[in-house]
C-alpha cells in the first residue's frame, strides 16, 4: 500500500470514528436502547430524531423526502462515486439484499446520497447505480443541502486533498434504515453480513 493511500485510509478511519461518536452521542441523548423483543442484528434507533425532516433533490432535480417512499423499507447511504472500496462494496451487498428478498424486493428502496456533488453529476450517478441495482435512487444536493442532510443524520464527510488538485472524500459508512411508515428504525454498521440485513429488513416489513 502506498504512503498516500495509507494516509488516506487513516483519515477515512478517523472520519468514520468521528461519525460514529456523533451517532453514539445522539443515541445516548435520545435514551435509545436496543429492543430486546425486536431481535434486530443492527442497532435499533427507533424513537430518535436521526434523519428527521431530511430533503434532497433526486437526479431529476425534484425534491425527495422519506414520504416519497411510503410503504417501503428504505436504506439511506452517504457515499461518492470515486470511492475505491466502501461504496461499491456496500452497493453490491444491497443489491444482493434486494435479490434475496425475492418477491419482497420491490418493498426495499436504496437511496445513495453523494457527498461529492462537485464530481458526481446526475449522469454519472445514474450509470453507477444502475450497474448495481436499477431501482436504487441517487440524491444530489448542493453544498448547503448536503450539509443540512448530513447534520440531520449525524453523518460525517470531508474532502481530503491529495495534491495536483486531486482529492478524495472521507465519509460515514453506515446505513440508516426507515420502515414503511417513514420512521427511522435501524443503524447498520459497515460490514454487517448480507444475511443479517435481509433478516432485519424482513422483520421491518413484517411489522408493517
Amino acid at each position: 500500500m502506498s504512503l498516500q493511500r495509507f494516509v488516506s485510509r487513516r483519515r477515512w478511519l478517523r472520519g468514520a470514528a468521528i461519525g460514529m461518536l456523533a451517532l453514539g452521542a445522539g443515541l445516548w441523548l435520545a435514551g435509545c436502547q436496543r429492543s430486546e423483543s425486536a431481535s434486530f442484528h443492527a442497532t435499533d434507533i427507533s424513537g430518535t430524531d436521526l434523519g428527521a425532516g431530511w430533503s434532497l433533490p433526486g437526479l431529476d432535480g425534484k425534491p425527495r423526502t422519506i414520504a416519497d417512499y411510503d410503504g417501503k423499507v428504505t436504506a439511506v447511504f452517504f457515499g461518492f462515486i470515486q470511492c475505491p472500496d466502501v461504496c461499491p462494496t456496500t452497493m453490491a451487498e444491497l443489491a444482493r439484499v434486494r435479490e434475496q428478498l425475492g418477491d419482497n424486493g420491490d418493498r426495499f428502496q436504496v437511496l445513495f446520497v453523494t457527498v461529492d456533488p462537485e464530481r458526481d453529476t446526475p449522469e454519472i450517478m445514474q450509470a453507477y447505480l444502475a450497474a448495481f441495482d436499477p431501482t436504487a435512487e441517487g440524491l444530489r444536493g448542493d453544498a448547503e443541502q448536503l450539509a443540512d442532510a448530513a447534520k440531520r443524520f449525524k453523518a460525517f464527510y470531508a474532502k481530503v486533498p491529495q495534491g495536483n488538485d486531486n482529492y478524495t472524500m472521507d465519509h460515514s459508512a453506515g446505513l440508516y434504515v426507515f420502515d414503511g411508515t417513514g420512521d427511522i428504525r435501524l443503524y447498520m454498521r459497515y460490514g454487517q453480513p448480507v444475511e443479517q440485513i435481509v433478516d432485519d429488513v424482513t422483520l421491518l416489513m413484517n411489522q408493517a
